[in-house]
């Protein structure tokens, strides 16, 4: 048994070292062996910059980035003088010195190409006052712009550059959006550059924030951050379906709660702007109230749907249709009110001059009065 042991043994040292001689001198002389390939290796693939894997957004990113354009904004601001300046005694002794010296603030921001002719959807706020406003494309020309028009109650605004065969955004279909969809911020945050973030629909319809006289608003929890103001909230086929213009914060960075324009509005308000310079709106002339549990037990109303006019101005279309303070709209071209913002929203959709149904309660009697539709003032400031 020792023997066959030591015979097995001494086999196996020969066959060894014959083997190592072979690798060592005449590999080829061996048999192919088959490649081994690692569990998680990913062959190579030639198209990998065309191919999307299962989970990535980079097609939809890929299909809007060059849409999507960096704001640069300088506005030349005088300083204040100091009143010690005006002052006759310390003018005697220090003489005269000069006015306050002006100084530039800059400011930045984000827009979408709309039209291959030099078109831009941005904000309002990121063009306010601007003295000089530069356009940076994707591919890092950068053009002077001219502001087209602006509508400062919805907070757009349309610019135009001298540039043409641009790539414009593909308009998406914000209406088919639903929370929970995800959805790609795009834009120029803090100035570092173009930045893309991911999140989703978190709510749609947004109102009765105070951040615009209009607001119909898609949130969602992709960081926006200032400087993101005017760029595009797209689909994950790369589709604009929003414009982002707010976020709430208490630092000034994002917490996760953003606010963008829906598409539908902002393409509308884009081309009035385009086609006549400014956007027209239907305007009546009454300051109402919200009903509150208070007001419907004090005015005896059943509930608190409507809006409660508060005001009416001297000589405006309700005053003219015979509309009284006290009375409660409830509901417009046959559409019902169920709050000042709503009532604020179909006004503003009907066409000036056009008649349109009212229907009011007053005291305990239903009302219903036609009303001849005014042109909104362009003023901020004016009630609707």
């Amino acid at each position: 048994m020792q023997r066959l042991w030591l015979i097995f043994a001494q086999t196996v040292t020969v066959a060894v070292a014959i083997l190592f001689v072979l690798t060592t001198l005449k590999p080829e002389w061996l048999p192919a062996r088959p490649a081994v390939v690692a569990l998680n290796a990913v062959p190579a693939n030639p198209d990998d910059d065309k191919a999307s894997p299962a989970g990535s957004y980079r097609d939809a990113a890929r299909a809007a980035l060059p849409s999507v354009v960096h704001i640069y904004t300088t506005q030349e601001i005088k300083a204040q003088r100091h009143p010690l300046f005006d002052d006759p005694i310390f003018r005697h002794f220090f003489g005269d010195r000069p006015e306050g010296q002006t100084q530039r603030n800059s400011g930045l921001g984000s827009g979408v190409i709309v039209s291959p002719n030099g078109y831009i959807l941005t904000n309002f706020h990121v063009i306010e006052a601007a003295d000089d406003i530069q356009v940076s494309l994707n591919d890092g020309h950068t053009y002077k712009a001219k502001i087209i028009g602006s509508d400062p109650e919805s907070d757009l605004a349309i610019l135009q550059i001298k540039a043409e065969k641009l790539p414009a955004v593909t308009f998406g279909q914000a209406e088919s959006l639903r929370v929970g969809d995800v959805v790609l911020a795009i834009g120029n945050p803090f100035g570092v550059g173009q930045t893309v973030t991911m999140g989703i629909v978190s709510a749609l319809g947004r109102s009765h924030l105070g951040i615009n006289t209009f607001e119909n608003f898609i949130q969602t929890d992709a960081a926006i951050n200032p400087g993101n103001s005017g760029g595009a909230l797209v689909d994950i086929n790369g589709n604009l379906v929003g414009i982002n213009t707010a976020i709430y914060s208490r630092t000034g960075g994002s917490h996760g709660i953003g606010f963008a324009i829906p598409v539908s509005s902002a393409r509308s308000i884009m081309e009035q702007i385009i086609q006549n310079g400014a956007v027209t709106r239907g305007w009546i002339g009454v300051e109402a109230q919200e009903i509150t549990a208070e007001l419907a037990e004090s005015f005896g109303l059943p509930d608190t749907d409507g809006a409660l006019i508060a005001g009416v101005v001297r000589g405006s279309p309700a005053d003219l249709a015979g509309i009284r303070p006290g009375d409660v709209l409830l509901a417009v071209s046959g559409k019902a009110v169920k709050d000042p913002q709503v009532m604020l929203d179909l006004i503003a959709a009907l066409k000036p001059d056009a008649n349109a149904g009212f229907r009011l309660r007053r005291d305990k009697t239903i009302v219903e009065l036609q009303v001849k539709i005014g042109k909104r003032p362009t003023m901020r400031a004016e009630k609707e």
